[in-house]
């Protein structure tokens, strides 16, 4: 056999051929387009396909008949090796600001969904496929103006693509306005129309769609060059592509392969997003080439797909299988494994990850796979070949062997018929009854499943009996704690030739029960255990109705039968009523001011448009200088220990390593952050004190290698005669290691506790409750790039939100003069807080490689390496005490507070102070607190986006709710007796009460009652949980009251020859909108010199990045008030420049009628103006503090089978003062709650016995995704004035809006309570225990254990016993 080298590669990216040689092939298509193109959009931010910001749209040409397939692909994972021959697409090439927008990048623009806009490109790019996809589709002509994408479709298209700043509602909003069945009143705020205009003003308003808009060109030159697929060698390394069996048997058993060379065959190489790769292969084998791998094959036995086949083309494959090709029962099977596979991963992967590929990671190494599951349950069969020999085996057969070895292939996989197969008795009536299950943190994929299942079965309905008895049972469960998928034969022999009743179902699950087995170590294992018996229960139970009749095709109506004969009332229990997945509908109501034009206007977000294009640039996308090197964090794994030495993991000799610099290189202090807390050092000495801190950084000449050479060192500890670690805030106490609280920011007792204790009716005495950390997951990493510059100077770029501190930390270690340094930052892939502090010692590390090498030195910290070493938001430890009246009036409360701060210091100290300032939102009576910040060997905790605030949102809730249970009250009304009076506000908050007034809170409490029927669901949701018995659902309103401080902040204004504006502030620019406020600012504030053109002064202005030897006196953009700060610095600058050219102008008129910008600008360069001003605004003690209001409502329904909870609905009404820009705080109040419920429900952060975080990539944390979103998102600005203290009656958007998200979390409460309620009620107690702690966050595992792990085994205990007796 002999295979051919190619010495290129050729395809296209954006119409611009490539040519590429000498390649190695393990080169991702991510790194090519990102060192070796211009085009910057594909993002770096997971590494492991979970994401979405690197997605390209790849193009393939089929000669023979004449067509081309577009699909999108994770770059993070394609190999460029791969794309010979097709042609991809960027952001940059679907639309620039060169050649013209595309109508996907308005639309997101002009619909507000970009904040940071690190998302942005691939969202844009996602859409675009699903475009061009479904424009090519025979479906009716679609409507002028728009596409043929279905609004579903238009939703789904970004459901695997994760954004971390906007609450993707107006992400959605932008897709659906291309979808042909969209209703534009459902499409939210933007800046294309007007509330009131009608449906054809608005699609004329919409940037023009038509269908060159969804065409996606192949390059012509391309065609002339179709390649099969490319044989290349690079030194020593070698890519093959066989284009037959024979040839792939050849390379199989070359000499090079029986040397025990390394060989990897692929498809879609997205294993490596879940098996991580250290080392290169000798040898990749792409099997996409050839036919027999390649192909479908149909016939009246069943559906064979080779091994090659992509997941999505078997989907397409399935699909088509249910259009008439197969008798109805097959159909229909199929229909159900194409559906349950569009829940595996997310679009983009299931593009080039083939079916194959699935199997074998489930055989060799245990994968959790789906596919696996609902393929055995239909008794699949797979073809292998090992060598000269094929074998056929059932699925179960395949699995349950040794792992497959390195010269095995998969070849296909057959899909059998049943319909046809059935040997159908006269005297019955016979059907199949398929079903598939998944339990997962996200219903639409793009997670692993706590549990899958498929259930196949034939039921028979005797003629003369209304008995159903089911025969050829097929039980398949995965992800449950096995090596691999199972059949449970046993349950399926007991259930065959049984009729149908209650007392088998009981004994099938109790059987069930003790025959699944998980493994030890198998994580929420007993949660596992019961989702395997619900699901049996969910296939089963509507059998044992006796209604359920037997029509042509499936069991009609099978999942919307009444679940038990006498149970009238449970009509809709398995499916009847569904909600839509996604987001059905949402309002936005925004007053808008027009006082201060242009601001209050709702104007887009500057250089969202850019965002999305791609154009925008961060410091990763920065052009490399020549000679450029790269870094990687070498950090501690032990908690305590001696740092002896580090090396390299024996037999592993790492490509492109030039050094590894240690605290011994550093040329000045050892240091790695300042801030007026205190220190940490850049890299340990002898000592590491927590686990993560920095030990090294190694230095070589690609990021990849760098990785990789952090990956394999081997760090030599030494823990003799150390004290053993502190590793709990509980050991911290014992040993009584704390930071201190400085006495300016220790905040302040209230009332008299022991006055309030007496005065109470009822006391809660030391209850318990703990919280845990969140990660940041800004979608940009930290990343820095230090330059050496002439005399001892560094130039340093950043992705940080205080350059300040950075700078000062950089010229002290490096032992230089701080004008010798310099720090520069341009925009932010967010940040929440995460880098702050914990951006300082990236940065440094770099300053202090290029120092030492004299050569630039970046770094772009991979995804796992940011989330051990980040810290995130605090855990703690509270306890309480509380008293109260019997009508639920708290008259004390009292708290200790033990919080986890880590090795190091940093920001904890601001805690205490923000905690009793967002707890301090109900009126306590008197309230009493210790606050202990413990030094413990964890990784050292940082200000999270509200920090401090969100925990003690749930405090304060957790305490209400006790109270209530305890009293046995409606809590709505606990918490409405407990809001604030202004007076006992003006006694809580002394400096930041505010005039009565300004207490806006009661208003936003009853409005919000209104606007939302609070009182009317309420009792509808009774009525839906008194005839539910599987779904519950909650209800709860809750306020909030959070205080803010603003900080002094500098700015610097100067107005160019040409009358253009230049703006420089301290505040950074991270997605919060802070340069768009700042323009409209500067141009308010400048036409108040009232000339000409001063209307049109918004479009003149340009907001450039922060340098901190241009701009001092930077600080800290945190906290929520660095835009408004930086505007009323911006305003000062203006005023000095308005005071300076109104004398001029006025001269100026009394020689001419009119006086336009540009020549009142010329006139004053002409008369020696000087058109530069710049400031630091300090706010006075009237401005420094105020209080923030709002409230919401949520509504949830939780599953009792699964524990998944929904987010049906959710109302906001917050108050923004007269807003700056209420398009931008639209998008941080939406953004910011959805953040919170992350934290609140699904957001684990977990670490082993050491501290070290073990969730750190996308397959282990999750952050919402469009599937988890409320339902229905309403969110209300009030513009409420009154506030003329602050920055033109501005109030902060950022953060107080994040601590609303409880409200998603005591309704879930709500529905639990209702749920064990239930329960108790099956045990014949009249009775239950109303009180129970819900943790943080309420995952499935959490929420199912307490609505009941054997709820079904109790009703099933109940119903049989209430039918005996």
């Amino acid at each position: 056999m002999e295979t051919r080298k190619n010495q290129s590669l050729v395809f296209a990216v954006n119409g611009h051929r490539f040519e590429v040689s000498n390649i190695h092939p393990s080169t991702t298509l991510l790194e090519f387009l990102r060192t070796q193109t211009s085009f910057k959009s594909v993002k770096l931010s997971c590494g492991e396909g979970g994401c979405g910001a690197c997605i390209v749209l790849l193009s393939k040409y089929d000669p023979v008949y004449d067509q081309v397939e577009d699909f999108t692909v994770s770059s993070c994972l394609t190999l460029l090796c791969s794309v010979n021959g097709c042609s991809i697409t960027t952001a940059e090439g679907i639309g620039n600001s060169k050649n013209g927008f595309h109508p996907i990048q308005e639309r997101f623009s002009g619909f507000h969904a970009s904040q940071c806009g690190f998302c942005t490109p691939g969202m844009c790019v996602s859409l675009f496929g699903a475009l061009v996809n479904a424009d090519k589709t025979n479906r009716p002509e679609r409507r002028p103006g728009f596409s043929k994408l279905t609004v579903s479709e238009a939703e789904k298209c970004i459901a695997g693509n994760l954004c971390r700043c906007t609450g993707y509602r107006p992400i959605i909003d932008a897709c659906k306005s291309f979808a042909t069945d969209v209703d534009m009143e459902d499409l939210g705020f933007n800046s294309f129309w007007r509330k009131g205009e009608n449906k054809e003003v608005k699609l004329s308003r919409l940037p023009s769609y038509d269908r060159k808009s969804a065409t996606c060109v192949f390059p012509e030159f391309l065609k002339k060059e179709i390649l099969a697929g490319a044989n290349l060698d690079y030194q020593g390394y070698d890519w093959y592509c066989p284009v037959s069996l024979e040839q792939l048997k050849g390379l199989l058993q070359s000499d090079k392969a029986n040397e025990g060379t390394s060989m990897k065959i692929i498809v879609g190489n997205t294993g490596v997003g879940y098996y991580k790769e250290l080392l290169h292969h000798d040898t990749y084998i792409d099997l996409r080439y050839i036919p027999e791998l390649s192909i479908i094959r149909k016939d009246p036995s069943g559906i064979e797909i080779g091994a090659a086949v992509t997941i999505y083309k078997a989907i397409e494959a399935l699909n088509k299988g249910n259009e008439g090709e197969f008798n109805l029962e097959d159909g229909l099977v199929f229909k159900k494994i194409a559906d349950h596979m569009e829940k595996i991963a997310s679009v983009f992967i299931r593009n080039t990850a083939s079916v194959g590929g699935n199997l074998i990671m489930a055989q060799r190494k245990h994968f959790p796979s789906d596919i696996a599951t609902i393929l055995l349950s239909v008794d699949a069969i797979v073809d292998i070949m090992t060598g000269q020999t094929h074998e056929k085996l059932t699925l179960e057969e395949f699995l349950g062997r040794p792992p497959l070895d390195s010269k095995s292939v998969l070849l296909s996989i057959k899909i059998p018929c049943w319909g046809s197969s059935r040997d159908v008795s006269s005297d019955t009536y016979t059907k199949l009854l398929y079903e598939t299950y998944r339990a997962a943190p996200r219903p639409l994929g793009n997670a692993l499943p706590y549990l899958n299942a498929a259930f196949l079965a034939e039921v028979s309905l005797c003629k003369n009996s209304t008995g159903r008895m089911l025969k050829n049972c097929r039980l398949a469960f995965g992800a449950c704690g096995t090596k691999h998928s199972i059949r449970v034969r046993e349950v399926e022999e007991f259930l065959s030739g049984k009729l149908m009743c209650i007392d088998v179902l009981y004994e099938a699950i109790k059987l069930l029960e003790s025959l699944v087995m998980l493994e030890d170590g198998t994580s929420s294992a007993a949660y596992r255990s019961s989702l395997a018996v619900g699901f049996l229960f969910e296939f089963l139970s509507p059998l044992t109705d006796c209604n359920v009749k037997i029509s042509d095709g499936l069991l009609n109506g099978y999942n919307s039968t009444l679940l038990f004969k006498n149970s009238n009332q449970e009509r809709d229990e398995f499916g009847e009523i569904k909600f839509p997945t996604l987001l059905s509908s949402s309002k936005q109501v925004i007053q808008l001011n027009k006082e201060y034009h242009p601001v209050g206007e709702p104007t887009t977000k500057t250089g969202a448009i850019l965002q999305a294009s791609g154009e925008a640039i961060y410091v990763d996308d920065i052009p490399s200088p020549k000679n450029c090197l790269y870094g990687a964090i070498i950090y501690s794994t032990e908690p305590l220990a001696r740092v002896k030495g580090i090396k390299f993991k024996p037999g592993s000799s790492p490509d492109g390593v030039i050094t590894v610099i240690s605290s011994e290189d550093i040329p000045g202090v050892n240091l790695g952050s300042k801030m007026v807390f205190g220190t940490e050092p850049l890299f340990a000495d002898e000592l590491t004190v927590g686990v993560g801190q920095r030990i090294a950084f190694v230095v070589a000449d690609t990021q990849k290698n760098a990785d990789i050479a952090a990956n394999l060192a081997v760090i030599d500890y030494d823990k003799e005669n150390l004290e053993p670690p502190i590793l709990s805030v509980e050991e911290a106490v014992k040993r009584g290691s704390f930071y201190k609280v400085p006495s300016f920011l220790d905040p302040k007792q209230v009332g008299d506790l022991s006055k309030g204790m007496a005065e109470a009716d009822h006391r809660i005495l030391s209850a318990e409750i703990t919280l845990g950390s969140q990660y940041y997951f800004y979608m940009e990493t930290q990343t820095a790039l230090a330059v050496p510059d002439e005399d001892n100077c560094m130039v340093v770029y950043s992705s940080t939100q205080c350059p300040e501190f950075a700078h000062d930390t950089i010229a002290r270690c490096l032992g230089v003069p701080g004008h010798n340094v310099r720090v520069i930052t341009r925009r932010l892939g967010g940040g929440f807080g995460g880098k702050a502090v914990k951006a300082i010692a990236v940065a440094t590390a770099c300053a202090v490689a290029a120092y030492k090498l004299q050569r630039p030195v970046r770094i772009y910290v991979n995804r796992k390496t940011d989330m051990i070493m980040a810290g995130g938001r605090h855990p703690m430890k509270i306890t309480y005490s509380v008293g109260f009246k019997a009508n639920g009036k708290i008259t004390a409360l009292k708290l200790d507070i033990l919080i986890d701060s880590g090795m190091f210091v940093d920001a904890s100290p601001v805690m205490p102070k923000c905690i009793l300032s967002a707890l301090k939102k109900y009126d306590w009576g008197a309230l009493s607190f210790d606050i202990k910040l413990c030094k413990t060997n964890l990784p050292s905790r940082a200000a999270m986006r509200a920090p401090g605030e969100v925990q003690a949102s749930y405090i304060a809730e957790a305490v209400i709710e006790h109270v209530t249970s305890t009293l046995s009250m409606d809590v709505d009304s606990v918490r409405n007796i407990n809001l604030h009076t202004h007076s006992s506000l003006d006694l809580f908050f002394t400096s930041s009460a505010g005039e009565r007034l300004q207490y806006t809170l009661p208003s936003i409490w009853d409005k919000l009652a209104t606007s939302s029927s609070f009182y009317h669901r309420v009792e509808m949701i009774k009525e839906f949980n008194r005839y539910h018995i599987w779904k519950k659902r909650g209800i709860s309103r809750v306020p909030i009251v959070h205080e803010v401080n603003l900080r002094a902040t500098p700015a610097k204004v100067s107005v160019l020859h040409d009358g253009s504006i230049v703006v420089e502030v301290g505040g950074i620019e991270m997605g919060q909108g802070l340069w768009t406020k700042v323009k409209q600012m500067t141009a308010y504030a400048l036409s108040l010199v009232k000339c000409g053109g001063t209307d049109d002064l918004l479009e003149k202005i340009r907001v450039i990045e922060a340098d901190t030897l241009s701009t001092i006196q930077g600080g800290l953009t945190a906290g929520s008030t660095t835009s408004e700060s930086s505007c009323e610095a911006v305003r000062l600058c203006c005023n000095i420049l308005v005071e300076r050219l109104v004398p001029l102008k006025e001269r100026l008129m009394e020689q001419m009628a009119s006086m336009e910008w540009e020549m009142l600008i010329l006139q004053a360069y002409l008369n020696s103006v000087n058109l530069s001003a710049s400031t630091l605004y300090v706010p006075n003690s009237s401005t420094m503090h105020y209080l923030n209001y709002g409230a919401a409502v949520s509504e949830v329904e939780v599953n009792l089978i699964t524990g998944e909870t929904t987010n049906l609905r959710t109302d906001i009404i917050y108050d923004c003062g007269k807003s700056l820009n209420p398009a931008v705080d639209l998008g941080q109040i939406e953004g910011a709650y959805v953040q919170g419920i992350g934290f609140f429900m699904l957001e684990e952060y977990p670490t082993n016995s050491d501290g070290l975080v073990t969730a750190n990539g996308t397959w282990t944390y999750k952050i919402p995704t469009v599937d988890t979103i409320p339902k229905q998102f309403n969110v209300e600005i009030l513009n409420s004035g009154n506030h003329n203290n602050q920055v033109l009656s501005s109030k902060a958007s950022g953060e107080p809006p994040l601590t609303l998200a409880v409200s998603v979390h005591c309704a879930t409460r709500a529905a639990i309570r209702e749920a064990r309620q239930q329960l108790v009620s099956w045990s014949g107690r009249n009775e239950s225990d109303s009180t129970f702690q819900l943790k943080v966050p309420a995952t499935m595992p959490t929420v199912k254990e307490l609505c009941g792990l054997d709820s079904i085994q109790k009703f099933l205990q109940w119903t049989i016993g209430k039918n005996r007796g």
